[in-house]
């Protein structure tokens, strides 16, 4: 399984502009700053949501798509089809573990919500290792979108899970959680 950053659409200038209008400011000039888009990131403002992410799956298993797929609220998904007259191949005989292509269009704010469940251990191996995937792809042009983009319990704080992997009892948890706190508020 391997993903593709097939585009970025909407630009920092346009969401730094949209936030200027809320507060009564004529548009800006420049690209806002690291820090800027990292607390507009974590504050999760609407502007955010016009920067979406497009991304393509190749040899990904149709089980990890449908996964994916649970997720409808600022993400469109378009899977290659296992229709019979469309393939050749009976799709009644196709494993689960076929391979499927699986695109996707998703705002910030999407990536966010869909990382803090598909980052969480107790999802499922093979369905967590696609979304780290596709988050590699996305980390040299968003990279404070990589950065905010955490499992619930680095979110929350704390892990509200109806059986806990204990990941938020361990030194590398509190590292991580401080990590992602760093900076807010001062």
């Amino acid at each position: 399984m391997k993903s593709k950053l097939l585009r970025i659409k909407g630009t920092w200038r346009d969401v730094a502009d949209s936030a200027r209008t809320t507060i009564n400011k004529e548009a800006g000039t420049g690209e806002p700053s690291s820090n800027w888009k990292r607390r507009m990131l974590l504050s999760e403002h609407s502007p955010i949501r016009q920067i979406l992410i497009n991304v393509k799956w190749y040899e990904l298993k149709y089980w990890v798509s449908v996964h994916i797929t649970r997720h409808k609220y600022g993400i469109e998904h378009w899977v290659r089809t296992q229709r019979t007259d469309r393939t050749g191949l009976d799709r009644n005989e196709l494993p689960q573990s076929n391979y499927v292509e699986h695109e996707f269009l998703a705002s910030a704010q999407a990536m966010i919500n869909i990382s803090r469940k598909r980052l969480c251990m107790q999802a499922s191996k093979e369905t967590r290792e696609a979304w780290e995937n596709m988050l590699e792809t996305i980390k040299e042009n968003e990279p404070e979108l990589y950065k905010v983009c955490v499992p619930d319990c680095i979110y929350r704080g704390w892990c509200y899970e109806y059986k806990s992997c204990g990941y938020h009892k361990t030194k590398e948890y509190q590292r991580k959680l401080k990590e992602y706190r760093e900076g807010i508020n001062e």
